[in-house]
């Protein structure tokens, strides 16, 4: 038989399984992961005996007698996943909490290995190659297992055109690896005394009648955005977007041309100012 599917349309999966959820610490984060069926957490705090939610403690394990790596969190991601993929374990969601902390600890382990205190000191740029490929893989094994899968980020901000907005505190390269893997991005906010969920980005515009689990979908209920459908955007809307967005490259430029030249004239100006070195008064002649 070959491989190619058949020359058909075939029925979509419109259930949202893998979930990128972020926000200030204390505004409800591990709380709505919890609440997806049947959890097991990954976590990096070293909470994990502390919590009712069954889970794991994801760390670099040391050889007490020499304090080198033992069992890396490369090793025991993999083993963990293994176990997910081949055992009856009855479990339904897998949760990194969270996912800034797994990057530091797999930068950790390669630094080790290779004797370097920084990733970018392993030569011809091969530190950051294998963390790629090790960083990659871990989240398409991820998304390939039949569980919902969530992962957790801390909160940062951002400053645009003197506009602080709010960004996951995961990197963006590392984000868009984990993003592009995921169907929604949630926000989790505290309010006062309200807790809000929203809906920052959405794979499909969800509908409610596409969900066919009835615990998923009780979940999204909570989350402002998830099924609201998304706006047309007229020809005219579109085109003064783009003009204004080409009107702010085109500044970023300038700005960008116009510093090297600010810099010399600023050392110009420093040159031209700066006091000129005395000159030292002649001596008189010596009387014979």
């Amino acid at each position: 038989m070959g491989l190619l599917p058949k020359n058909q349309p075939k029925k979509t999966v419109d259930t949202p399984r893998n979930f990128f959820i972020w926000g200030q610490t204390m505004h409800g984060k591990s709380y709505l992961a919890s609440q997806f069926p049947n959890p097991v957490i990954f976590n990096t705090d070293g909470n994990a005996d502390q919590i009712e939610t069954p889970s794991v403690n994801l760390k670099n394990e040391r050889d007490p007698k020499t304090g080198q790596i033992s069992f890396s969190v490369i090793d025991q991601l993999n083993e963990l996943i293994k176990e997910l993929e081949t055992t009856d374990h009855g479990f339904e969601t897998v949760v990194i909490d969270v996912i800034d902390d797994v990057v530091t600890l797999i930068e950790q382990a390669i630094c080790e290995e290779h004797g370097v205190q920084y990733i970018g000191d392993i030569p011809y740029g091969k530190g950051f190659g294998i963390f790629k490929s090790i960083f990659t893989a871990l989240v398409v094994k991820l998304k390939a297992l039949p569980m919902n899968v969530i992962y957790i980020s801390r909160y940062a901000t951002v400053t645009e055109n003197n506009i602080e907005k709010p960004v996951p505190s995961l990197s963006v390269k590392h984000l868009n690896t984990v993003n592009g893997n995921c169907d929604m991005n949630i926000l989790c906010q505290k309010i006062g005394k309200n807790y809000i969920r929203r809906a920052v980005d959405r794979r499909k515009a969800y509908q409610r009648e596409w969900i066919q689990d009835e615990r998923i979908l009780a979940i999204l209920d909570t989350v402002i955005g998830a099924f609201d459908k998304p706006t047309q955007t007229s020809k005219e809307e579109a085109k003064k977007i783009v003009e204004q967005l080409e009107k702010q490259e085109e500044q970023a430029m300038q700005a960008s041309e116009a510093e090297p030249e600010a810099q010399t004239e600023a050392k110009t100006e420093e040159t031209k100012q700066a006091p000129k070195p005395r000159t030292a008064a002649p001596r008189p002649p010596r009387v014979k």
